[in-house]
């Protein structure tokens, strides 16, 4: 596919994604979920590919929110459709067996609060603004901000920011717990890419099962979910990089882990 909306670049087993549309402060139409799309099964695909990088071109804006002018003379039929074409990108991203950060350089606002709260961390610059004012045009978020904003924030604070549609900065969004880390916005990328190649060092395997026994034990019992952890760890005693990670920490060296 080619990309008229987004950025796609691997360097160093790291994967950068650029939402590249700044004239409109990279709003998110339907185009642009396709591309996303694209992207991000070629990050599932390539064994190459170890971490991934969501950000925002330009220092305004990660992500503004929906596009308004696609959605505004939508009938519900369509609506639906495009919400649902959302969600599928987003929970694909999620349930990635990869790790995610979201480099926040601006604003994020609907869309863009929900499309961060999917990637598994947040490392936000210091003139980033989160926020879910749908309700401010007479909706309300359709990406997910009803359901993992307050899974990250707690249900208070979530209805705070979406039945009153107001806006919170990166120092707050850090307090309580949807940002992880906040950097001056020359930073942002260095202090992102580092901690992208920290993750990419880590046994393949490993990473992928830590990932899906918190994505899928979350809602579980504690009994269901100890269990799955058990099998997900258990698991990892099947590859390589295990063995290899043992026995280097006996031998007192530095692991060479292959990715298997």
């Amino acid at each position: 596919m080619e990309y008229k909306n987004i950025l796609f670049g691997v360097e160093d087993g790291i994967a950068t994604i650029t939402f590249n549309r700044p004239k409109a402060l990279n709003a998110m139409n339907s185009a642009t979920w396709d591309e996303l799309d694209d992207a991000l099964r070629k990050c599932r695909d390539d064994d190459g590919i170890k971490a991934i990088i969501l950000t925002g071109s330009g220092d305004k804006a990660f992500v503004a929110g929906a596009d308004i002018a696609e959605m505004q003379n939508h009938e519900p039929y369509m609506a639906l459709k495009f919400m649902e074409r959302g969600h599928e990108v987003l929970r694909f991203l999620e349930t990635l067996p990869k790790p995610s950060i979201a480099a926040v350089n601006g604003f994020a606002l609907g869309g863009g609060t929900e499309i961060s709260m999917a990637c598994d961390m947040r490392f936000v610059a210091e003139n980033a603004k989160f926020g879910q004012p749908e309700i401010l045009i007479g909706l309300i978020p359709g990406w997910g901000g009803t359901q993992r904003l307050p899974r990250l924030i707690g249900m208070g604070r979530a209805k705070e920011l979406v039945l009153g549609g107001g806006q919170i900065d990166a120092q707050r969004a850090y307090e309580i717990g949807l940002a992880n880390r906040v950097y001056p916005l020359d930073q942002l990328m260095e202090e992102t890419r580092k901690f992208a190649r920290r993750l990419a060092s880590m046994p393949a395997f490993a990473v992928k099962m830590a990932k899906h026994a918190i994505n899928f034990g979350y809602d579980l019992s504690l009994d269901n979910a100890t269990r799955l952890e058990v099998e997900c760890c258990a698991q990892c005693f099947s590859t390589r990089d295990q063995k290899e990670g043992m026995k280097a920490f006996l031998e007192k060296r530095k692991p060479n882990y292959i990715g298997r």
